[in-house]
């Protein structure tokens, strides 16, 4: 099947954030990364801000397509283990630079973090907030504490290599996802 316009441009501006960071993104510089005129662009998103909502879920999408493949089945299909397992093979195996300076971005923008929290929310949830009512059985619970530190893990490696410029071998990636989601199993 033929990849759409839009979905081209939205690859040529992933790379350009890949390369350049989030601010680098312009009409301009995504057009030409993507052998279009501004035009062109315009005709699929009215401002840049609708290009950067559209990066965002075009990339989360990714996630999700990645989770399911990972899982072998739908979120809604999937034990919570079985999902935090998928998250953790995806966030270590696939997440990229682009990724993580988008979603560093987005802290600042509601509607941007909303796209990827929807991800994160139905594949690797983290513990529910103390409240009163609920009192310390929650965070005593030891099976939610141990998932918890399962999804830490796995975004601390990610956020590892995407902050530095060391990266794993890919033997080595792939037998600490493996590690992780393993923990899963015990």
């Amino acid at each position: 099947m033929r990849t759409s316009k839009r979905t081209q441009i939205l690859d040529a501006a992933t790379r350009v954030v890949q390369r350049e960071g989030v601010k680098s993104v312009t009409f301009d510089s995504v057009a030409a990364e993507a052998g279009l005129t501004k035009g062109g662009l315009l005709y699929h998103f009215a401002s840049r801000d609708d290009l950067i909502q559209a990066i965002h879920q075009h990339l989360a999408d990714r996630w999700e397509a990645d989770l399911v493949a990972a899982a072998g089945k739908p979120a809604a299909e999937a034990t919570r283990d079985e999902r935090l397992a998928a998250y953790t093979r995806v966030a270590i195996q696939s997440a990229t630079r682009a990724e993580l300076l988008l979603m560093l971005e987005g802290s600042t923008n509601t509607a941007h973090a909303a796209v990827w929290e929807t991800v994160t929310e139905r594949w690797a949830p983290p513990p529910p907030p103390a409240s009163a009512s609920a009192s310390a059985s929650a965070s005593a619970d030891p099976a939610a504490l141990d998932r918890f530190i399962l999804r830490l893990a796995a975004d601390g490696l990610w956020l590892y290599e995407s902050l530095t410029s060391d990266r794993l071998d890919p033997a080595m990636r792939q037998a600490v996802a493996e590690r992780i989601a393993d923990a899963l199993d015990q």
